[in-house]
Order: structure tokens, then C-alpha cells, then sequence
């Protein structure tokens, strides 16, 4: 089904809040999906993989380890949210000819719309690698090299970020996505965490007559 990248972004906030990220994460979760959407990568989906696999799991054992030398979770697998947000902050170390490399990281692509912001922030373009794949951006743009399925892979065991760097075939964005409606649904579940329980006093103050039906 299609929708506009704004009703993709609240929904991917609502559900990355409800997955247990913090609201800043949740922000920087949605945008991220919502840029990918925009250049026809399955952004909702990842999100949705990525909070399964997540779900319920401490924060901390997915979350980098150490900045330095090669990046690393404690559970042995990198959350490229947290990464991906370390990455951007981070991006002066690209500036010095400094290439950051991350080990095993789930769902790697959801990396590449913070090397979208830490290109803006660089004025220059930041490419991300892993396998026979590389994804190249000045934030604006996104260049593609590699298969669609290499692409998409679940798994990185080794990425790299790496800046400045070349555009080629550069590519815009769109204003709308399709997503399933076994996606939607998958991102719904998470959202509605973020739901109170109804009580009989809000459900006076909410839409409709409710139980104070006066007509």
C-alpha cells in the first residue's frame, strides 16, 4: 500500500518508541527509515526486522562497546540504530582520513541515512561498505553498488564508513513509498505499546457520547 513519507516517519517513530528506544532514537530511527523509503529500499520493513530481533533484549548488550578502533556489541551483534547514530557523531574521525569500522551489525543498511547526516555535517560525501556493497551519499543523493540482495542482507559481519568519496550515478528521492500490509501491521504491533490502557474516565473524555450520552 502507499504512503506518504510522513505517515511512514510517525508510524516508524511510534513503533520504534514502543520497541524500547528513547525518544531521540525514535526520531532518528523514523528519519532514517523514512530516507531509505524515499530511494525504494524497504525502510519499514528493517525497522520491523530490527525491533523483533531486539525486542525485550537489554539496550546496553547492542549498543557499542567502545568508539575506538573496530566498533563491537557486547551481545555480538551491533544495532545500526545506536551505530548509526555514534557514526554520524562521530563524523569528524571520517574528516581526518579516519575510517570507522563496525563488527557484525544487524541490519546494516538502516546505517546509511546517518552517513546521510554526517555528510551534511562533513560537506562531503560518506560512503558505506560491507561485502561487495557500497552506498555512497552527500545527504542529498544516494549511489548504489552491489546486488539488491547484498543490499538488503539481515547481516554484516565487517562495515566501514568512510569519507570524502565520489558520487556516481547519483539518484533523488521520491515523496511517497509502498509498504505491505503485513508490515504496517508488524509496526503496529510495536506502536500500540505506546498506547495507555482505556479507563472509564477517558473513555468519557474521548471521542463520541461514550457513557455520558445526554441525546
Amino acid at each position: 500500500m502507499s504512503h506518504s513519507l510522513n505517515e511512514i516517519e510517525a508510524m516508524c517513530k511510534r513503533a520504534a518508541r514502543g520497541g524500547g528506544l528513547s525518544w531521540g532514537l525514535c526520531e532518528e530511527a523514523a528519519k532514517g527509515t523514512r530516507w531509505l523509503a524515499a530511494y525504494g529500499y524497504p525502510g519499514p520493513e528493517l525497522l520491523a526486522d530490527l525491533l523483533e530481533l531486539n525486542d525485550q533484549q537489554p539496550r546496553a548488550g547492542v549498543t557499542p562497546a567502545t568508539l575506538e578502533n573496530t566498533w563491537y556489541a557486547p551481545a555480538g551483534r551491533l544495532c545500526p540504530i545506536t551505530a548509526g547514530a555514534a557514526m554520524s557523531d562521530s563524523a569528524v574521525k571520517m574528516e581526518n582520513d579516519e575510517t570507522i569500522v563496525m563488527r557484525d551489525v544487524s541490519q546494516p543498511l538502516l546505517v546509511v541515512p546517518f552517513a546521510a547526516g554526517a555528510a551534511l555535517r562533513l560537506g562531503a560525501a560518506v560512503s558505506v561498505t560491507w561485502g561487495d556493497v557500497c552506498l555512497t551519499t552527500d545527504g542529498q543523493r544516494l549511489c548504489a553498488r552491489g546486488r539488491r540482495a547484498d543490499i538488503l542482507a539481515a547481516h554484516a559481519s565487517e562495515l566501514r564508513c568512510f569519507a570524502p568519496t565520489e558520487m556516481t550515478a547519483p539518484t533523488a528521492p521520491v515523496m511517497r513509498a509502498s509498504v505491505t500490509d503485513a508490515c504496517w501491521r508488524r509496526l503496529g504491533v510495536f506502536a500500540q505499546r505506546t498506547y495507555a490502557p482505556a479507563t472509564d474516565a477517558s473513555r468519557r473524555l474521548g471521542a463520541g457520547a461514550g457513557l455520558n450520552d445526554n441525546d
